[in-house]
C-alpha cells in the first residue's frame, strides 16, 4: 500500500485521545482500519495542562492504533480545541494592473496571511477559508480565473489560536518521532464527515460536545460563516451531578450515562434511583427529577451560550438543514429536545460520520466523529497535492489553497 494512502487522525481530548487509521482506496472511499483509544490525563477544557501525562496518552492511543490497524504511524494530523481558538470572518483586496486577466498569481496575492489579518501576535493562524469572491464588485464569483478586472476581493473565515498551547500540542505528538502533518481545528475536521454539501449550501450548524469543550460551526451559502470554542462539556454536567448529588465523581459520570435526561419529560413524582455500595462509597437513593434538573440546567446554559454566539452571525431561519449535534455529550437522553426548546423550533438531529467504511461501531460512534474527520480531511489534501510537498508545508494553511471545507 502507497503511504499517500493511509490517513491517521489524533485528537487530544479532555476525557480521552483517540487516534483513527484510515485508508483512501481508489473509488475514492476512505476506509477505517482501526481505532486507538486511551483514557485522557494531564488535559483541561481541551488544553494540555500535563504535558508528561498527557504525552503518555498520546503514545497509548498510538499503540493501541496501530495494533488494531496493523500499521506503522510515522505521521498524523492532528486535531484542537479550546477556548483560545477564536473564529472571525474578513475581506482582502488586490489591485490589478488596467483591466487585466486574472491568474493564480492575482488569487495568490488576495489570500489570507497571517500579517494581513491582525491576529495577536502570541496567536498562530489555523485556517483561512475562502467564503467568496468579488470582481470589481461583482459577488456571486465562485472561481474568478480567466475573468477580467481591476480589483480582486476576497472574503475569508479566519481561525486563529495562541501559538503555545498548539505548539505544546504538536509536541505531545513529536515526543515518539511521529509528524504532525498539519492542525486543523475539531469543528473543521468535524464538518467533513457530518456535513454533505447539500447541507452546507442549505445552511447549517454544527454542535460537537466533548467532554471539556464545545466546538461549533456554521455553514451557509456553502462556505463556513462563523466559528468558535466554548468552555463547557460534558465533563461540567458530570461535575455538577457530583457537587450536587454528593455522590463519587466515577458514580456521577455512570449516573449521567445510564440514567440520566436533559429533560423532565416522563419523570414520575418521587420517581427514585438505587445505588448499590461500592468500595468507598454506601449506596442510596437518588431522586431521578433532581438528577435531571441538574443535567438539564448546565447543558441549558451551554445551549443558550452558543445560541446568542450563532445569532450575531447567521439568523436561525437561514439554517435550512438545521442543527446537527455530535460528540459524547450528544448522547445524552433528551438532548435534541432540549436544544430544540433552546433555539426556538429548528430541527436538531444527532450526527456521525458518513460516507465512509469500516466497522459501524467506529464510524456510527459520535465521540470519533472529530477523528474521523481528521483522516478525511487528510485525504481531500492527499488527492489536491503531491506527497512531497505535504510535511514541507507544515504550518502554511492548506484550507484556503484547497477548498476542502
Amino acid at each position: 500500500m502507497a503511504r499517500d494512502k493511509l490517513h491517521v487522525g489524533l485528537e487530544i481530548g479532555t476525557t480521552k485521545v483517540c487516534a483513527v487509521v484510515a485508508e483512501s482506496r481508489a473509488n475514492g472511499e476512505l476506509r477505517l482500519l482501526g481505532v486507538g483509544e486511551s483514557p485522557s490525563r494531564g488535559v483541561r477544557k481541551g488544553e494540555i495542562v500535563d504535558f508528561t501525562n498527557a504525552s503518555k496518552c498520546v503514545h497509548d492511543a498510538l499503540a493501541d492504533a496501530e495494533d488494531r490497524s496493523d500499521r506503522e504511524i510515522d505521521n498524523v494530523w492532528l486535531g484542537v480545541t479550546g477556548a483560545h481558538i477564536v473564529g472571525f470572518n474578513h475581506r482582502n483586496s488586490a489591485n490589478l494592473p488596467a483591466e487585466s486577466e486574472i491568474t493564480d498569481a492575482e488569487i495568490e496575492e488576495v489570500e489570507c496571511k497571517e500579517q494581513d489579518v491582525g491576529i495577536p501576535k502570541d496567536h498562530i493562524l489555523l485556517h483561512s477559508i475562502i467564503q467568496r469572491y468579488f470582481v470589481d464588485g461583482q459577488a456571486g464569483v465562485i472561481d474568478p480565473r480567466g475573468m477580467l478586472g481591476t480589483r480582486l476581493e476576497a472574503d475569508f473565515h479566519i481561525i486563529h489560536g495562541i501559538a503555545n498551547r498548539i505548539h505544546n500540542a504538536i509536541r505531545c505528538v513529536k515526543e515518539f518521532e511521529i509528524d504532525v502533518v498539519d492542525v486543523v481545528v475539531n469543528s473543521v475536521a468535524s464538518a467533513q464527515v457530518i456535513l454533505s454539501d447539500q447541507q452546507k449550501r442549505a445552511g447549517a450548524l454544527i454542535v460537537d460536545i466533548g467532554g471539556g469543550t464545545t466546538d461549533f460551526l456554521v455553514y451557509q451559502d456553502g462556505a463556513i460563516r462563523h466559528s468558535g470554542v466554548i468552555a463547557i462539556g460534558g465533563d461540567h454536567v458530570t461535575n455538577d451531578i457530583c457537587i450536587g448529588l454528593k455522590i463519587p465523581i466515577a458514580r456521577a459520570e455512570k449516573l449521567k450515562i445510564e440514567e440520566g435526561s436533559a429533560t423532565l419529560e416522563g419523570v414520575k413524582p418521587g420517581e427514585r434511583i438505587t445505588l448499590k455500595n461500592d468500595t468507598g462509597f454506601s449506596g442510596r437513593d437518588i431522586d431521578r427529577r433532581t438528577l435531571n434538573l441538574i443535567i438539564n440546567a448546565r447543558l441549558h446554559e451551554l445551549l443558550s451560550i452558543l445560541r446568542k454566539h450563532v445569532q450575531e452571525v447567521v439568523p436561525e431561519h437561514l439554517l435550512g438543514a438545521g442543527i446537527l449535534l455530535t460528540g459524547g455529550c450528544s448522547l445524552t437522553r433528551g438532548i435534541r429536545e432540549l436544544a430544540e426548546s433552546v433555539f426556538q423550533g429548528t430541527p436538531v438531529n444527532l450526527a456521525h460520520a458518513q460516507s465512509v467504511s469500516g466497522p459501524a461501531s467506529a464510524f456510527e460512534n459520535p465521540q470519533l466523529s472529530t477523528c474521523i474527520g481528521l483522516a478525511r480531511y487528510a485525504q481531500a489534501v492527499h488527492s489536491q497535492m503531491p506527497q512531497s510537498s505535504l510535511l514541507d508545508n507544515f504550518f502554511k494553511k492548506l484550507s484556503s489553497k484547497l477548498k476542502i471545507v
